[in-house]
Order: structure tokens, then sequence, then C-alpha cells
């Protein structure tokens, strides 16, 4: 019998806003995160790309410095939303053998990898700290929140690019339906606003080189795009049943409905540009929900700004909703928080959430000059959506032709 799985708590993390509350209200003001990097190493480096989405609020400000110390800030970012999060499903009292951890990165350690390769050739081995490859490693954050929050059940990472974070929300639902855990911390994080990696995307043409306008580089489904804008940040999710959640007396935000998970076998970094990768996920999402595409009344797109990526969205979408592909209110929230990368399909989730609990889509800015190639419903201001049942899926799409989709529905009772 498939088990209904239900979003109690939540947490959020980003250049907009270091809560869900703030992130939501800032995201509906129509903010953006991007903003000049106040570094040495941008002219030390004479990198081509200036700016980023920097998380606004920083975890050292919240985290005790003996904490702080020993994570790389990627799971400092994880550490800081989970325990929202979890405040948000109310502290549950839980067995540690029925609590699990399903949480995602792109990317990993890599300021924690890179600081200790300087020490090393600057300073010498003895001087590299001893934490380096906890910190580093990709399960650095399911690792690191097992401890934290007592969850023995089990602690997996997934790293599938920018798709992990949704992946990680597939395999919770999973493991809630198979039965190996009574609640799941899931989601994503990701600090990789580093200069490798602004270097080695700006080489790919795959960054905004809007240098002198920050806050107007991200441009999903504009015809002036250029390519993302890095960001960081993190989002958790707490999941469990709803006979659980109902047992417990637990605040239920929203249905997880459904996930799917496929592959492109297509490029490495590229979409197949017939969306056909992207077409199934979104309709095994739906099938595992038990829902059609009719059903749908929202959709956080990828969207990515990029000239490639958002028509091969586009055109997934049109394989699965036909002509409503122009018709279901569409949000682009990269636009605002930048691009999270691991962590991008946890945050997204988040605002999937919040717009079926409100009723309303979250504005698209930047989007000055649609293209015509892209004619989704998208708006600088917010949408609000159809009275009734609400069915929102959230896409995600990464580099290695991964694709997750996760489909959220409100919660009826």
């Amino acid at each position: 019998m498939t088990k209904r799985i239900v979003v109690t708590g939540m947490g959020a993390t980003s250049a907009i806003g270091g809560t869900v509350a703030d992130n939501w209200k800032n995201l509906l003001g129509g903010a953006s995160g991007a903003r000049a990097l106040e570094h040495e190493w941008v002219e030390e480096y004479n990198l081509p790309v200036t700016f980023a989405a920097e998380a606004i609020v920083r975890p050292e400000e919240i985290l005790d410095r003996p904490t702080a110390k020993r994570l790389d800030i990627s799971t400092q970012f994880a550490l800081v939303a989970a325990k929202e999060a979890w405040e948000d499903a109310g502290a549950p009292e839980v067995d540690p053998e029925r609590l699990g951890v399903d949480f995602a990165t792109g990317i990993g350690g890599v300021w924690t990898l890179l600081n200790a390769w300087d020490t090393l050739r600057e300073k010498g081995p003895r001087r590299v700290m001893p934490m380096t490859v906890p910190m580093l490693m990709p399960n650095s954050a399911a690792g690191f929140l097992s401890l934290h929050f007592g969850a023995k059940a089990f602690a997996r990472t997934v790293a599938s690019a920018c798709a992990s974070s949704v992946e990680s929300l597939a395999s919770a639902y999973e493991h809630l339906q198979a039965g190996d855990a009574d609640i799941i911390i899931a989601g994503g994080a990701e600090s990789a606003i580093h200069p490798i990696t602004i270097a080695s995307f700006a080489s790919m043409q795959a960054l905004s080189r809007r240098n002198d306008s920050p806050e107007t580089a991200s441009r999903p489904f504009d015809s002036d795009r250029d390519g993302f804008v890095m960001g960081e940040g993190a989002a958790v999710l707490v999941l469990e049943t709803e006979e659980h959640a109902l047992a417990r007396g637990a605040r239920i935000h929203a249905v997880l409905a459904g996930t799917g998970v496929t592959a492109d076998s297509h490029h490495i970094t590229a979409n197949d540009p017939s969306g056909a990768g992207a077409t199934r996920a979104m309709l095994n999402a739906l099938a595992q929900a038990g829902k059609t595409p009719d059903d749908v009344t929202h959709i956080n797109a990828h969207a990515t700004s990029t000239p490639v990526g958002d028509p091969a969205e586009f055109a997934a979408m049109r394989n699965v909703f036909g002509d409503r592909a122009t018709q279901i209110p569409v949000s682009a929230t990269k636009a605002s928080t930048g691009h999270l990368l691991g962590g991008t399909g946890a945050i997204e989730s988040v605002f999937t959430v919040r717009a079926i609990q409100e009723r309303v889509a979250p504005p698209t800015i930047n989007l000055a000059n649609q293209d015509p190639a892209i004619p989704v419903r998208a708006a600088s201001e917010p949408q609000e959506l159809a009275d009734g049942p609400q069915l929102a899926i959230s896409n995600s799409f990464g580099f290695g032709g991964h694709n997750a989709v996760a489909a959220f529905a409100t919660y009826d009772g």
C-alpha cells in the first residue's frame, strides 16, 4: 500500500534570506541576491566574473565557533537550515534508529580542499588540519546532521550536480515508503563561490558576465540571457508518513506526492535539446503521485538563464503539458537566489510548498524581453493560483544528464 509522505518542517538560507520566512518575503518582493564580490581574490586572479549571490546571513553568525571551525562552510549552511526545519517540525521525539538523513551536495567541501592545498604548499604537511578530509568529503553534511540530530537509521548522500537535492527527496520518499525510517531530514547545501569554480564555469561560458549590473544578471526565459549566477546556501525539508505525523500531532505543510529521476545519456554538461529525459522525469513524478499533467497548477522551473538550458526545459514542458505549457503559472526563482547548484532543488522545493500553501506563484525577476521561443506564463509580479487543490512540480536538471522532479500537493487532511 502506498503511504502518503508529508512535509512537516522546512528551513532555508540563501542570498535573499536567512530563514524560510525571510526568503519567501523577499522572493515575493522581487529581491535579487546577486552582488559584487568583495574579496581580494577577485582582483588577484583577474576573474572574468566578479559577482555572485552569496548567502546574506553567514553561518558563523548563528553557529557557535567550535562547531563552525570543524565544518566546511557548505556543512555549516546545511546545519543552519536543518536546525530551522527541525524546530519548524516541532523538534519531534523519535527513536534514533527510526530517524534518517538523505542529504545532497553537488561539489562538497571545495573551500576546505583548496585551502588545505594552499596550506600544504606554503607551510608544509604538518600545518594541514587533521579534520581536512572529514570536512571536505561530500558526505560531510549528511554525516554531521546524523551526529547532530542523533539519526541512526541511515545518513545517505546524493551528488548529482544540480539535480542532487531533489534526488535526495526522491530517496527519502522511497525510504519512507519502504518503512526504513519514520522521519527523514532531506535537502541539500552548497558553498562553492570560489575562484576555481568561477573561472571554470566562466571558461565554459555558463556564467552571466554582467559585472556592471549583478542584480539583473540572471534572466531566465529572457532573450538577453547570457548565463547563470552562482549562489550558495541550503534548504531542508523534514519528511514523514502522514500516519506518523498525525500520531504526533504535527502541523503538515504539504504532501510530497511523487518524484521522478531519469538520465539523458546525451552530454556531460548540455541538456538533451529534445527534453526527452526531463519529460520522463516529470511524467514519472506525476505517475507516482497518481496525477496527470492536467492536474498541475504551478511549475517551479529549473530555468538557469543559460541560452541552451531554458529552451530545452520548455521543450520538455511542451512534451508533457502540450498547449497548457504556456498557461500554467511558472516561476524561475534562480533569478532571485542565484543557482545553489546541489542545494538548488531543495530551496526551490521549499518555494514550491509555500506557493501552493499561499496560492501564489513567485515572480520571475529580470524578465524584460521574454524569448518568443519560450512562451511560458512567467511574470515579474506574483501570480495568483486558482482556487481549489494545488499540485505543483519543481524541476532540477544537472551536469551528467541528471533529471529530477518533485511533485507537491496541498494537504487536505
